[in-house]
């Protein structure tokens, strides 16, 4: 192989920084379109996870008002022996197994760090420990302006490859959580239903449509005294 001319040489080494400039353009472009793909996925977990902590809280809502139901329901069968149902069932209810795991401590804990484990926004900008040796990414050979412009687009490469790490364990972090939050709204939704069939909730609904029935009649004799 003849030995090639220092022009030639020139010309090879200018034709390589140029391919390489391409190069380093196309994988800064893909990567900023992986970036975007991440901070959207980000953005819908979030989303996720509020609408997650909305359901949650409305069935901790029932849960409550249905203690406060079974309470009452508790001090009419003192006082008055409205109520001819298990009402003891309720005690029991609550100290099993199930009830406890649902709505222990661990569950209120578990609900009041939803806050804390959304993935944290990303700052695009933000610089990253991560790149080549100090010398840069680019071994210099032109030492011209292309050159300078691959050591920027890797350099932004870098910084995006940190952010796409952080978001990847974000990301891993709150799926996981949002599927044991999941399986925790469904035990819920399964306790609340076993809870609504109890006989004393059946009693309690029927007296409260008497009682509505009564409040209605009354106040229709009411406004008939006063014609």
């Amino acid at each position: 192989m003849a030995e090639m001319s220092p022009e030639e040489i020139q010309m090879r080494a200018n034709q390589v920084t140029d391919e390489s400039l391409e190069s380093t353009r196309r994988i800064l472009g893909l990567a900023v379109e992986s970036q975007d793909v991440g901070v959207r996925t980000v953005t819908m977990l979030d989303e996720q996870g509020e609408k997650l902590n909305r359901i949650e809280e409305g069935m901790d809502q029932i849960n409550k008002d249905m203690r406060e139901a079974e309470k009452t329901l508790t001090e009419l069968n003192k006082c008055c022996g409205l109520c001819i149902c298990p009402c003891k069932r309720t005690k029991n209810f609550e100290s099993s197994k199930a009830y406890k795991t649902t709505w222990g401590e661990s569950s209120e804990n578990a609900t009041d760090n939803v806050v804390a484990r959304q993935p944290r926004p990303v700052n695009q900008n933000q610089p990253q420990t991560v790149g080549g040796a100090s010398g840069g990414y680019v071994t210099r050979i032109t030492n011209d302006a292309r050159e300078d412009e691959m050591e920027e687009n890797l350099t932004q490469v870098g910084t995006i490859l940190g952010n796409l790490k952080h978001m990847a364990l974000d990301m891993g972090n709150e799926i996981d959580a949002q599927n044991k939050q999941i399986d925790r709204i469904n035990e819920k939704e399964m306790l609340d239903l076993s809870r609504r069939r109890d006989p004393c909730f059946v009693k309690l609904s029927e007296m409260e449509q008497i009682a509505d029935l009564e409040a209605e009649i009354n106040q229709q004799t009411w406004g008939i005294s006063r014609l």
